[in-house]
């Protein structure tokens, strides 16, 4: 393997397999994003309401070389000029990240460059950095998505300390679960999005669990929902998506708001696939400016899962700590390693 010097000309083709999204990136120097490139399988899991492990694996095994091809061929770049591999390597569906993770070692051996095993939640909270890269330190991130919902102290690049995180179900995993009641479709979250935009958002109010605290619970309001409309059987539909919705942007909003100030952040940034969420992305702002803070809120791209965010942390974690030996495996339940 040939020695790799981290500076702002190392190029890193990042690759993303953990759910449903095959995706690659080439970022040189941590932040200049030179390619990225997304392709999903979405579409084969919507008459399941969710995630279908095998159809993703199989997909992924599909897409795989074709996305990566396509990402050094919209770079510019010939793939000597690659310095380094980052793939995903936990959290997510075992199958899915083997495919990726096997991609990345086999290209790391064949080109004699490092492979850099990235976790993937580390990753969305490069997302930030990759769009803006002068955000000052420390910063408060809201990782909000379908798996996870936790908020992070992150003190610098690597650096990080939980402040709150979901006591039961994740904000997404709970758009999800209440879109499938409401007939709504998979996935959820854009589907409730949608519809609460045709209803009254003070309808109906729906609990804020655990005001008191940095965690979060959404199984409650979930369960209010579901009690509400068979109680209620003609209520609206937009006007049930759009209370529900508010509830869970409020709390997420009001709790960043309240670690931000309790560790002195110097802004608030979002990351993840709720992050889409257009309620949370107008509350995260408004609340922003209400404090005096710096808001970040990252494109619609990079708040799902891509590999642009995968190759960021990568260059980071490789001028931190190095290769990644080709004897790691994938490790489905990894957590965010914190200070």
């Amino acid at each position: 393997m040939r020695a790799v010097t981290v500076d702002e000309s190392t190029v890193v083709l990042g690759i993303e397999t953990s759910c449903d999204e095959t995706a690659a990136s080439i970022v040189m120097g941590g932040s200049d994003v030179l390619s990225s490139v997304v392709a999903t399988s979405i579409e084969q899991h919507v008459p399941f309401g969710g995630v279908v492990p095998e159809i993703a694996s199989r997909a992924h095994v599909e897409l795989i070389v074709p996305v990566i091809a396509r990402a050094i061929e919209e770079a510019g770049i010939a793939d000597t000029r690659i310095d380094a591999i980052a793939a995903t390597f936990g959290p997510g569906l075992i199958g899915a990240l083997l495919v990726g993770v096997s991609a990345a070692k086999a290209l790391a051996l064949v080109w004699d460059v490092p492979f850099v095993g990235v976790n993937h939640l580390e990753a969305h909270l490069y997302a930030g950095l990759l769009e803006d890269p002068d955000l000052e330190f420390p910063l408060v991130v809201l990782l909000v998505s379908g798996g996870h919902t936790m908020l992070v102290e992150m003190s610098g690049p690597g650096r990080y300390r939980l402040l709150g995180e979901t006591i039961d179900d994740a904000a997404g995993e709970a758009f999800d679960k209440v879109a499938r009641f409401l007939g709504l479709g998979y996935p959820g979250g854009p589907a409730i999005d949608r519809e609460a935009a045709f209803g009254d958002p003070e309808a109906i109010a729906f609990p804020r669990a655990i005001p008191d605290s940095l965690d979060f619970s959404f199984s409650g309001v979930k369960t209010s929902v579901i009690n509400h409309v068979r109680k209620h059987p003609d209520v609206s539909t937009a006007d049930v998506a759009a209370s529900f919705q508010t509830a869970i942007v409020d709390s997420l909003v009001a709790k960043a708001r309240r670690a931000a100030r309790q560790v002195g952040a110097k802004g608030l940034a979002l990351g993840g696939g709720v992050a889409a969420n257009s309620l949370l992305r107008d509350r995260w702002v408004e609340a922003c400016d209400e404090d005096g803070i710096r808001a970040f809120v990252p494109s619609r791209a990079m708040c799902t899962d891509n590999a642009a965010m995968i190759a960021a942390a990568g260059w980071h974690r490789l001028g931190s700590d190095g290769p990644t030996s080709l004897e790691a495996g994938a490790y489905p339940g990894l957590r965010l390693s914190m200070d």
